[in-house]
């Protein structure tokens, strides 16, 4: 019987981190999420500012869209296809999280998935971390990690 207190199993590359021993971790074509984010700016009546591409230590791509609303901050996970929407960034360090805009529905059909900040803020006690090895606990614990968004979107070194 699985446990229903479990809303989120995180997949192998997650944390971004990884051992040569387990293979390269799987990619977000980084062109893919441009395309994506022109597309779900567009459907909003928005425009695309500045994109940056994951870099080390950070785990995402990172761009901002204004619209009408103002400015949105979008992050695009490294390794799996998911989009986030956060407060800003400080540095690398994102700042928080935030709902997503009524056009990041265009983000899914590109094949993303994007996760609202409900999600993002689950305990890890209600994520399925049963992948993750030593070296990533060690940085979960090393930078004081609770959540899921922690997780998924840092630039732990």
């Amino acid at each position: 019987m699985p446990d229903e207190t479990v809303l989120f199993p995180l997949p192998h590359g997650a944390t971004g981190l990884f051992r040569p021993q387990d293979g390269p971790l799987p990619e977000t074509d980084p062109r893919a999420f441009r395309a994506a984010l022109h597309a779900a700016a567009r459907a909003g009546g928005g425009r695309v500012g500045e994109v940056v591409e994951q870099a080390y230590p950070r785990t995402y791509h990172a761009a901002t869209v204004v619209d009408r609303a103002g400015e949105w901050t979008v992050l695009c996970h490294a390794h799996h296809p998911w989009i986030a929407f956060a407060d800003g960034l400080r540095d690398t360090c994102v700042s928080g999280f935030r709902e997503p805009s009524e056009w990041a529905r265009a983000f899914c059909g590109a094949g993303f998935t994007v996760l609202d900040a409900d999600r993002l803020a689950l305990p890890l006690s209600r994520v399925d971390t049963s992948v993750l090895t030593e070296g990533e606990w060690h940085g979960i614990r090393f930078y004081g990690v609770t959540t899921l968004g922690e997780v998924l979107f840092n630039s732990w070194d």
